[in-house]
Parts: C-alpha cells; structure tokens; sequence
C-alpha cells in the first residue's frame, strides 16, 4: 500500500499537537474544523453547542484526551471524536432541560420571583435611578435578563459575549443593584 504524504503531514501533525505543539493543534484546527463543523450541522441545528463541540474536540486533541494510536484516517479520527462529544453535550442539555421542566411544574404559578417581589415593594423612580447609576454593560445585562426574560445563553448570543461574561455581569449588577436599593 503507497503512503499518502498528506495523511503522513496530517498524522505527525496530530502526533505533534498531543504533545503540545500550539502550532500544530492551529494547524489542525484551521484544516479541519470547518469540515468537521459542517459535517455536525448535519446532526444539530444548534450552532453555539456546534461551536462548543468543535472546541472541546481539539482541545481533546491537544490535551491528549483524545485517544488513537493508529491514527492513518485524521478526517475519520476527528469525526468520531466529534460524534461522541456532540451526544455527550446533548445529552447533558436534555437532561438539564428535563429538570428545568420538573423544577418549573414543582414552584406554584402563584409565587412571584425575589426581583417580582422587590420591584412591587420599591418606588419606581428610585429604581430607575439604581438602574441609570450602573455601567451601560450591567444596564444592558440586567434589562435582558430581569425585564426581558432572557436565559444567559440567549443574552450571550444577543451581546456576542461569552455566557460567563453574561453571567459575572448580571451577578455584579445585582449586587450593586442591592448594595444601593438596601
């Protein structure tokens, strides 16, 4: 059987990059994961898990998490550890939605929120002076997610910020939105 000098480039690139190698884990990434990115989009219309699933299968790589000794078919290689990660990451969604749906039948529809319950009990006009003193970023987070209604995932995707950004702002804005209204 003749070598194939591309899939030899590909293997001793994968080689490289399980031992470290930042370029080489760029170059590999910067091959194949658009290809691999499009061969999930198949399988999910969810484009920030996508994201998500196409990051955790290179850092794998690099980490050396990912494991293959005899890795001739790079292409292959990373499509089944793409495969795995992706039923891997919706599986946990699943799950976390199915307790989500519990957790929501169990509150009763009459309890209000604790922002419902401070928002009734404070003056307005006091309130919106607590909201005009915080930074248009906290604003911004605290306006989707309280009066909008947003999940941090959606705030994320709406600003284009990661969802621990969102999440580090709205628990600031909230502090300094109870350190003031206290």
């Amino acid at each position: 059987m003749a070598e194939n000098p591309e899939t030899d480039a590909d293997a001793s690139l994968v080689r490289a990059a399980r031992e470290g190698d930042r370029r080489a884990c760029e170059e590999l990434f910067r091959r194949y994961s658009p290809w691999l990115r499009a061969r999930l989009r198949q399988r999910c219309a969810d484009v920030v898990l996508l994201d998500d699933v196409v990051q955790e299968v290179f850092v794998a790589v690099w980490t050396g998490a990912a494991r293959g000794d005899d890795i001739r078919d790079v292409p292959g290689w990373l499509w089944r550890i793409g495969q795995r990660r992706l039923t891997d990451m919706q599986r946990r969604q699943g799950a976390r939605h199915r307790l989500f749906g519990l957790l929501k039948r169990e509150r009763p529809a009459a309890e209000r929120s604790a922002e419902d319950a401070v928002l009734a009990g404070m003056p307005s006009a006091e309130l919106t002076a607590a909201l005009e003193r915080l930074s248009p970023e906290h604003r911004q987070v605290i306006d989707a997610s309280v009066l909008g209604g947003l999940t941090m995932e959606q705030i994320a995707a709406r600003l284009g910020i990661p969802v621990g950004t969102v999440k580090t702002r709205v628990m600031r804005a909230r502090r300094l939105l109870r350190d003031e209204l206290s």
